[in-house]
């Protein structure tokens, strides 16, 4: 079983930049892909990006290549999404999610098994 729990959403200005952090718990957290979902109000959840377990492998949405990076620190069991040049059409909630897997990184939500309560991010124009 692994419990994830974001952080660090909030309200920022158009060309600001926000680091989120996904806490995880459990064991072999470095088996687990690791990714980033958003939604907007009235949408369906929309992969962000994604990270293998073995750090090897990204995959990001078209909307955000170029503006946000995932990463992980196995040590710790957290994974992180930085996100620069904000966009008020990147506000939405945004949810940490894993699958077990050393070197996938699906975009599918349908792969993911483990999910976050999700964390709003905000950006005013």
């Amino acid at each position: 079983q692994v419990q994830l729990v974001e952080s660090g959403g909030g309200l920022v200005q158009a060309g600001d930049s926000l680091r989120l952090s996904c806490a995880a718990s459990g064991r072999a957290f470095r088996s687990f892909t690791m990714a980033w979902f958003r939604q907007a109000p009235g949408q369906e959840r929309e992969f962000v990006a994604a990270l293998s377990g073995n750090g090897g492998q990204t995959n990001f949405a078209d909307s955000v290549k170029g503006r946000f990076t995932i990463s992980r620190d196995n040590a710790k069991n957290m994974a992180y999404l930085q996100m620069n040049s904000l966009k008020p059409d990147d506000t939405a909630a945004y949810y940490c999610a894993a699958y077990f897997s050393v070197f996938g990184s699906s975009s599918s939500r349908s792969d993911y098994r483990y999910w976050g309560q999700g964390t709003q991010v905000t950006v005013s124009s």
